[in-house]
């Protein structure tokens, strides 16, 4: 485990607006930096970046932290891999070792399957395997491709692999559910025979199921694929991730495209920061991966009427999830693995430098097979282009497309305007009541808490004066970020916000509640009467709170001594107790 003194040098050491402008622009305004928050879909500077504080707040998404959580949230890597890479801006030496945890959930499935992976490959070394290397050579994949994806061969055996894991102990019931074996009655056999094999990995790398193609002349179908497994959910992973993130990052932009092969050919001809789809649709699971990449989306999918459906279905659902991609349709070939045979990577580099954008690409899509000289096309065509806005959160998206409608057809911007509002009207009346009604007030308590917490972590001499006129918080999460303030100045001779939070980082859910504090307070200049005050709201609602206490206690109090004691005890509170 790192020295916790060797990783708060590193921070005292980085300045934050030098790391955070490595990231993104910032514009200095007053005392602190201004910038476009990389974190929710942002298109006015609404990052705020704080020298004095090393700390930054975006406030309209929330985002907040110190220099350690902003590399983290950013990269989508842990805080040691975030301190490490603070400490490489720098020209810092970080002797903390920066692992990926090894995979303990399923460790026999993995097994398996990185065994019957190497098992593959060295079927290439085999006599047959010259001939499956000849055949990728004709294909235009060289040794090093088929080293770097780690292609191999399935042999023209029908028990090879299976006959090679049941020597190794491994269960047939685990061979059958990874869908590497199949059973007919007492008979087994290789799902994979005589065919070349494409690996499939997850995010972290491991390999999870395989692509089976034939490269001989025969009736079977071209590709075969590995069914779902305890370990391979097509809808949680891109094909092409673990290799194309570093690149991805590197260059702020990822290449989606249809197929494998065309993942593949683009990464051995040099443009690594591509990832493949595992189906016709985006999931779910597959944005969230996309948009923890916070980078430029460009989508290339196939040239037919199918990669045209698929990428106006796909680029929908990034659209509703606050990205908007770019598109690159190619022409004369199907894919870009085909398009880079016939006309050279240079070719394809040019068009994807020349994306249109989504709006571009939809305008013209909807208009196809339309004469919108017809009345009855033309309606057609404004309402499912409306159709296609509703869902959309980016008012700037909408506003330009009902303006681009409005000049190019001649209708009025309010009558698009009305037509978008019944259709976002239908969407409203299908949310569920009790989402609207999740937010609850904060009250004057917490919001003295919150206050109070956000001066401690601002000096000692707020903690001190804590301790003697409050010294404890009713609510338990203040609390317990109270408690851990206090232990932290037992250990530190002084307390200031960004090294507060380095230190509960492996505190999940204390360092949540600490950011989500950080994210509603907002206060320049901090001083000690301002504190006095918040502990004298603080006293006061807890006498309150008191008083209800006792009233419900008197309430079903029968013996009349014991009545009177409590009524004491009320009118002695309300004494002090102001509202």
């Amino acid at each position: 485990m790192p020295n916790e003194n060797e990783i708060e040098n590193i921070r005292k050491s980085a300045n934050i607006i030098d790391i955070v402008s490595s990231y993104i622009p910032l514009t200095q305004k007053g005392k602190n930096y201004f910038g476009v928050c990389p974190f929710h879909e942002d298109h006015s500077p609404s990052m705020s970046v704080s020298e004095d504080k090393q700390i930054y707040k975006c406030f309209s998404c929330g985002a907040a932290g110190n220099v350690f959580t902003f590399v983290s949230e950013y990269e989508n890597i842990s805080f040691i891999e975030a301190v490490k890479i603070v400490a490489d801006k720098c020209g810092l030496i970080f002797k903390g070792q920066v692992q990926k945890p090894k995979v303990q959930k399923n460790k026999t499935e993995y097994e398996i399957m990185n065994l019957s992976l190497k098992y593959y490959q060295n079927n290439l070394n085999t006599e047959e395997g010259l001939k499956a290397k000849a055949y990728l050579k004709e294909r235009h994949l060289e040794e090093e491709a088929i080293k770097i994806f780690d292609i191999g061969l399935a042999l023209d055996k029908e028990h090879s692999l299976h006959k090679l894991l049941l020597s190794k102990n491994y269960n047939i019931n685990a061979l059958l559910e990874l869908g590497l074996i199949n059973r007919n009655g007492t008979y087994l056999n290789d799902v994979f025979n005589d065919r070349i094999i494409f690996p499939i990995h997850d995010l972290d790398g491991n390999p999870i199921g395989f692509t089976g193609r034939i490269y001989k002349n025969n009736d079977q179908a071209k590709y075969i694929n590995s069914k779902e497994s305890i370990i391979f959910k097509k809808g949680q992973i891109l094909f092409n991730y673990h290799r194309a993130i570093s690149e991805i990052k590197k260059k702020r932009e990822v290449i989606i495209v249809e197929g494998n092969m065309d993942a593949i050919r683009m990464y051995a001809s040099g443009i690594k920061n591509v990832v493949a789809l595992m189906g016709t649709s985006l999931t779910k699971d597959q944005v969230t991966i996309i948009k923890n990449m916070r980078a430029k989306v460009i989508l290339m999918l196939d040239n037919d009427e199918a990669g045209e459906t698929a990428t106006i279905n796909n680029g929908t659902i990034l659209e509703s999830n606050g990205i908007n991609p770019l598109i690159v349709r190619l022409s004369g070939e199907k894919d870009p693995d085909e398009y880079i045979i016939k006309n050279g990577v240079d070719a394809l580099l040019m068009n994807i430098n020349n994306p249109l954008n989504f709006l571009e690409f939809k305008l013209s899509f909807y208009k196809k097979n339309k004469d919108l000289n017809k009345t009855t096309d033309l309606v057609k065509y404004i309402k499912e282009m409306i159709n296609s806005i509703k869902d959309i959160d980016d008012e700037l998206t909408k506003e330009l497309t009902i303006k681009k409608m409005s000049e190019e057809y001649d209708i009025s911007i309010s009558l698009l305007e009305s037509e978008l509002a019944k259709v976002s009207t239908v969407k409203e009346k299908k949310v569920e009541p009790e989402k609207k009604l999740a937010k609850i007030p904060i009250s004057k308590y917490d919001i003295a808490c919150q206050n109070i917490i956000y001066f401690m972590m601002n000096g000692s001499i707020y903690v001190d004066k804590f301790k003697k006129d409050l010294g404890y918080l009713n609510i338990k999460k203040y609390r317990d970020i109270a408690n851990e303030i206090i232990y932290y100045l037992e250990k530190s001779q002084d307390i200031d916000m960004a090294s507060f939070i380095t230190f509960i980082n492996d505190k999940e859910e204390l360092n949540e509640n600490v950011l989500e504090i950080i994210k509603n307070i907002n206060l320049e200049e901090l001083t000690i009467n301002d504190f006095n005050e918040f502990i004298k709201v603080a006293l006061n609602e807890e006498k309150k709170e008191e008083i209800k206490r006792l009233k419900k206690e008197l309430d079903l109090e029968l013996d009349e001594n014991k009545k009177v004691v409590l009524a004491n005890k009320i009118i002695e509170l309300k004494k002090g107790c102001v509202g």
